[in-house]
This record gives C-alpha cells, sequence and structure tokens, in this order.
C-alpha cells in the first residue's frame, strides 16, 4: 500500500485541529471493535479496507467525522469499513463557459460578454473541507467577477485590452479562491456582443473616416502630381526638343496596341507661324488691290 500526501500543498483546513485532538473514549472503542471485526473476517474484510485511487485522484479520509491524515493517493489506501468514508476528488483542470452576462460599462453602454474559466484543485482537502461544492462556487464567483471587472471599464477598454482585463479577472479569481483549494490557471473572455444599433452607428463611423482618409490621400496624390507635372513642364521649356521626343514616344504607345486611327498632335509653334504666313499673305492680296 502507497499512502502518498499532498506535501507541496498548503496546511490543513481549520478541522485539522479539533481532528488532532483525539477520537475519544468511544471512539477509539469503535475503532478497536472495528479492528476486531476485519481481524474476525479476514480475508474477505481485507477486500472491503483496501481502495484505489487513481494518478489524477486523490482521496480525502474521515474517521468518525474528523479528516484523517489530510488526502491520500495516488494507488492503495486502507480504511476501516465501519468508522471510515472517504471523498474522491478530481485533481485535473476543469473548463467552463460562464454564460453571457449584461453588463453597463463605465460609459452606460449595454454589452453581452461570455467568457471560459479553467482551473483545477490545488488542495484536496480544503476543497472538500472549506466549501459545499468548489466547482460550483468557482462558476457563481466567476459571473460576478466578470461583471465587477467589466463594469469598471469603458467601451473602447473592453475591445482592446481583453488580455488586461482577463489577466485582472485570473488574479481575482484565484484569490478569492485560494481557501477552498482552488488554482484559478486562465480566463479568456469569449465574445463581446454590442447592440443592433451600437453597431450600426459604430459601421457608418468608421466608414465615414475612411471616406474622409481617402480623400485626404486623393487630395495629396493630385498635389504631387501637379507638382511633377510643373517639374516636367519646366525641364521641356528648357530644351524643346525634349517635346517631339514626348510626341515620339506617345506615337509608340499608341502604335502598340493596335489602333487604326493614330492622331498627331501639332506644335503650338508651327500653328502660330501657319496663321502668321496667312495674315501677310492676306495683307499683301488687300495691299495690291487696293483695300488698304
Amino acid at each position: 500500500m502507497a499512502d502518498c500526501e499532498m506535501g507541496s500543498m498548503p496546511k490543513a483546513p481549520r478541522h485539522r485541529d479539533e481532528s488532532n485532538a483525539g477520537l475519544g473514549v468511544c471512539g477509539w472503542i469503535l475503532v478497536i471493535i472495528s479492528y476486531i471485526l476485519i481481524l474476525a473476517t479476514f480475508p474477505i474484510s481485507i477486500w472491503m479496507c483496501i481502495k484505489v485511487v487513481k494518478e489524477y485522484e486523490r482521496a480525502i479520509i474521515f474517521r468518525l467525522g474528523r479528516i484523517k491524515d489530510g488526502a491520500k493517493g495516488p494507488g492503495l489506501f486502507f480504511v476501516l469499513p465501519c468508522t471510515d468514508s472517504f471523498i474522491k476528488v478530481d485533481m485535473r483542470t476543469v473548463s467552463f463557459d460562464i454564460p453571457p452576462q449584461e453588463i453597463l460599462t463605465k460609459d452606460s453602454v449595454t454589452v453581452n460578454v461570455d467568457g471560459v474559466v479553467y482551473y483545477r484543485v490545488q488542495n484536496a482537502t480544503l476543497a472538500v473541507a472549506n466549501v459545499t461544492n468548489a466547482g460550483s462556487a468557482t462558476r457563481l464567483l466567476a459571473q460576478t467577477t466578470l461583471r465587477n471587472v467589466l463594469g469598471t471599464k469603458n467601451l473602447s477598454q473592453i475591445l482592446s485590452d481583453r488580455e488586461e482585463i482577463a489577466h485582472s479577472m485570473q488574479v481575482t479569481l484565484d484569490d478569492a479562491t485560494n481557501d477552498w483549494g482552488i488554482k484559478v490557471e486562465r480566463v479568456e473572455i469569449k465574445d463581446v456582443k454590442l447592440p443592433v444599433q451600437l453597431q450600426r452607428a459604430m459601421a457608418a463611423e468608421a466608414e465615414a473616416a475612411r471616406e474622409a482618409r481617402a480623400k485626404v490621400i486623393a487630395a495629396e496624390g493630385e498635389m504631387n502630381a501637379s507638382r511633377a507635372l510643373k517639374e516636367a513642364s519646366t525641364v521641356i521649356t528648357e530644351s524643346p526638343a525634349a517635346l517631339q521626343l514626348r510626341y515620339l514616344q506617345t506615337l509608340t504607345t499608341i502604335a502598340a496596341e493596335k489602333n487604326s486611327t493614330i492622331i498627331f498632335p501639332l506644335p503650338i509653334d508651327l500653328l502660330k507661324g501657319i496663321l502668321t504666313l496667312g495674315e501677310r499673305r492676306e495683307f499683301d492680296i488687300g495691299v495690291n488691290t487696293g483695300y488698304f
């Protein structure tokens, strides 16, 4: 038989002092009678005295209503059929969902928030002796803690600081459940549900902000393009041949697309020269005919 006590756990609960005080005369008489019955019915009684707990379990033995020697297990342990009773405690991590809680935030916005909590029994003796149902008590405390913590936050903080809120809840729950032998390992905020009208208002605000940024970006692009065109015009003005090269490049681009019609722009200076020659010919004709 292997009796393994939880040496690394906190001390036993407040009932341990009463247990160490002794069973009393009547208690010892009952224990002796139990041993006599075991010896009288041996080896059949041995199957009623030896119990087994699994690796992830611990057993809390009550002898005449008093806790005996803390938690036992894993493995075999010995009980007296007439005077001893025991409770098995699961030491594995347990998870549960926090039901959606309707919460009024600090800035007077109503939201529904749910989450998930992971906890495990750290001290089996405390979990049995100090609370009726450690799991149920932890669930109720998690709901209350969620409402209390989120009630001090603004909506923007709830949406952006989930990790900080979860850590704050974990610390609060861990401190509150320490006397119950419970260790809260992790708390997560699953979902934050906003009212439909608030969702629409936030979507409209975000869309307006995106449109404003788009207009600013477009205006900056136009300003940069105008500056580039100004610099290009300055370069072309300094070198008249650059304008002709630009014409040829434009024609090459148009021809590459297999267009049947090509429009060739004429230089403004050439048009001015043609108009000037026409005006001179009209003047000469007028002089010759006597109109001028």
